[in-house]
């Protein structure tokens, strides 16, 4: 029975760092899995730690780039701008989150049909704008105008629908509003470590009273899982998707989607 639990710890945190950072939703990939599977955690312990080993292999993957920028704030008006187009960007984030929390984890984290139905309709929005999506005018995703990133921000709260997806909602807003393939995604990599982190933060204050550490070993599984897996898909992307754009991941989802809801509705 430990070692079962292990094997699906493993995967789960493999499945958390494949996810995350390509646009397919990583919580509806997880609650879905989690579902079939019979997984569950106390306060969704597991689910919510395990997303911190992704949050450290962006930062680790950025941290020289990060530091540099940080160097350069007190004299550099280019970077400045950068670093509060990232911080207003994840602002929306905290205040419908805070607002919402309770109703997103107890009523649409629970609803498995819907997620899969907005894995769905998520990969068909994702496949219509990969290949319509207007002329980009915005190549670089540290120079995005501050308004773009705001707006940007915004859209990144559809995301607290499970199935939407964070990096999803973030990169069709930025490529409908003139950002590159590449731009696109990366910015999405930027603004994922204000919200990924205040998202773990805020989960963890919530579930203080009903955490269950007692599975430290698979915890410490799905972490290590998920932090190299999200390293590698990382360091993949933005070469993919540079080259292909993002119909993959729209396909993907729709097919995901809809062995998920025929599952769901034939009680499998």
């Amino acid at each position: 029975m430990m070692e079962s639990s292990t094997i699906i710890a493993a995967f789960l945190g493999l499945l958390e760092g494949l996810t995350e950072f390509i646009p397919v939703s990583s919580t509806g990939h997880l609650l879905l899995a989690g579902h079939f599977l019979g997984f569950e955690s106390a306060g969704k312990t597991f689910e919510v730690v395990i997303q911190l080993g992704a949050v450290l292999a962006i930062l680790t993957l950025y941290s020289a780039r990060l530091i540099s920028v940080f160097a350069a704030a007190p004299n550099d008006p280019q970077a400045r701008r950068f670093i509060w187009s990232v911080l207003l960007a994840f602002l929306p984030a905290v205040f419908i989150g805070v607002l919402a929390h309770d109703f997103i984890k107890t009523v649409l984290f629970e609803t498995p049909k819907l997620i899969a139905i907005m894995l769905i309709l998520g990969g068909i929005v994702l496949v219509f704008v990969d290949r319509f999506a207007p002329e980009p005018v915005h190549d670089d995703a540290m120079k995005l105008p501050i308004g773009m990133a705001i707006k940007i921000g915004f859209i990144q709260c559809l995301a607290m629908v499970p199935g939407v997806s964070r990096s999803g909602a973030t990169i069709v807003g930025a490529l409908m509003l003139g950002a590159s393939k590449r731009a696109a995604a990366e910015f999405s990599f930027f603004l994922s470590m204000p919200t990924m982190a205040g998202a773990f933060a805020y989960d963890l204050y919530k579930n203080r009273d009903v955490l269950d550490m007692s599975a430290l070993g698979e915890i410490g599984v799905g972490f290590a899982m998920a932090f190299i897996s999200a390293v590698v898909v990382v360091k993949w992307v933005l070469g993919y998707v540079s080259r292909h754009g993002y119909a993959l991941f729209g396909w993907w989802r729709i097919i995901v989607g809809s062995l998920a809801l025929l599952f769901l509705i034939m009680d499998f």
